[in-house]
Parts: C-alpha cells; structure tokens; sequence
C-alpha cells in the first residue's frame, strides 16, 4: 500500500501505472484531513531516525530484515504511543483482548 496525501503527483498515470505493475494499492488521505496520516508520518519519522539514517543496504533482503526487526522487536512490543494511552501496540492489543475474554 503506498499512501499519501492529495497531491497531483501521486493521482498521476504513471504513478497510478508504476503501481499497478508492481501490485501496490494506492490509498489517499481525504482532502483537507491534515490528521489523517499523523499515525503513519509518527512511524516513519521514528523508523528514519532510529534505522535508516544514513544506511545503504547491500541487498532488499538486508533492509527487510531490518525492517522487520524494527518494527516486531522494538516498535509493536516496546515503543509507547500516545494514541494507544502510553502503551506499546501489543500491551493495548493484549489489554483489547483480556477485556473480550471477560464478556
């Protein structure tokens, strides 16, 4: 999924054939939601700082499991967020679940 905001860029025929091709799904924010993409922009400015900063990978395999590291070792079970109420993306998930299984 490649997501983004309005500009004319991204809605191009080439962009939207370019992802075609490569089998990604274009996703937009909705004209004048300036809060819509904050969770994402939060992500990736804290994925750039902490691991790609000034990195070159030698191989895609190399920056996948870079990737993946980051966000299943760190950023899911220890980085608190403050749209999960100060917890990591597990502890609200675990804490979601522990509420169903007392209904």
């Amino acid at each position: 999924m490649i997501h983004s905001d309005q500009g004319s860029q991204y809605g191009s025929t080439d962009t939207l054939a370019f992802m075609k091709e490569n089998n990604l799904q274009p996703s937009m924010s909705r004209r004048g939601n300036c809060h819509d993409n904050a969770v994402a922009e939060s992500f990736f400015a804290t994925f750039k700082k902490r691991v790609i900063q000034r990195k070159i990978y030698a191989t895609r395999d190399e920056a996948k499991g870079e990737i993946f590291n980051f966000i299943e070792m760190f950023y899911n079970p220890v980085k608190r967020h403050s749209h999960t109420g100060g917890v990591s993306p597990a502890k609200f998930e675990q804490a979601y679940f522990s509420r169903l299984e007392g209904v």
